[in-house]
């Protein structure tokens, strides 16, 4: 049994400036999109685009910055609609109290799928041509992501066996052993879904199938992991046995595996 290290949230105080290790892993994942999406640019179809519809550095750090709004905007609207609509709709300024904390990947999800939407309309460049170009360099954001949530010791998992040799002891979880949930996820939907999308994307594909390998397999991911993660206090399970996090997998799941099926169809390789 460990016990999970008392880390200071706090990495660096410069007077009266603070910097988190939270705000370092954002910063790193910001840093791990714009190397990836550059990478990406020597990448086929993109590096043989000539023309108005040639892809370029700049293309990536609108995308970045594009995101990093849907991110935030559709982040808190998310966990504000799934998580605690009764709430917010009896408080409906508190939405905006961001520093309160409470943020949903799949509502930051939809925010990026939005500013994906925007950056298409603007550039006249296919919606699913951008969603392939971004799925790649997404994950290992994720990754960082879900590393700062193991340093602040939030998110914690559900309670392990008293065996499980990496069970941990959380503080303020109580004196019980629980999975590191955190470190699961960073392996599942940051590692290794980085692995098979950068990999899976180097072969031709038909147009919105990367997109679709992106959204079924975090959804798949998300889903297992959730059998380890603490459901939320407010909500606990719900329905089936399954938290807030695993429903809002199921449509991702049948998603991503329609899409994938309609790209194939739509455009069979080789023809």
């Amino acid at each position: 049994m460990l016990l999970h290290p008392d880390i200071n949230p706090v990495a660096l105080q410069l007077g009266p400036l603070a910097v988190h290790w939270y705000g370092l892993t954002y910063l790193a994942a910001f840093g791990l999109f714009m190397w990836l999406g550059n990478l990406r640019l020597r990448h086929q179809p993109f590096a043989s685009m000539t023309g108005a519809q040639a892809w370029s550095r700049k293309d990536v750090e609108d995308i970045l910055f594009l995101g990093v709004m849907g991110v935030i905007l559709g982040g808190r609207l998310g966990y504000c609609l799934f998580y605690k609509p009764g709430y917010y709709a009896a408080h409906p300024l508190e939405v905006f109290a961001v520093w309160q904390g409470g943020m949903s990947f799949h509502g930051g999800l939809l925010g990026v799928v939005v500013a994906e939407m925007w950056f298409a309309w603007s550039r006249k460049r296919p919606l699913l041509q951008v969603a392939d170009f971004v799925a790649p360099c997404v994950p290992t954001g994720l990754a960082m992501g879900r590393l700062g949530n193991f340093i602040n010791g939030e998110l914690w998992g559900r309670v392990a066996s008293p065996d499980l040799p990496w069970g941990m002891v959380f503080r303020g979880a109580g004196d019980l052993p629980r999975h590191p949930s955190q470190i699961y996820q960073f392996l599942l939907e940051g590692l290794l879904l980085f692995v098979i999308l950068w990999l899976y994307a180097r072969k031709p594909r038909a147009p919105g199938q990367v997109a679709a390998v992106f959204v079924l397999g975090y959804g798949v991911f998300r889903f297992t992991a959730e059998f380890f993660r603490e459901p939320d206090a407010h909500l606990g399970l719900l329905q089936l046995g399954m938290s807030m996090g695993q429903w809002l997998c199921v449509p991702m799941i049948v998603g991503g595996a329609a899409l994938w099926l309609w790209a194939r169809a739509r455009q069979p390789l080789g023809a």
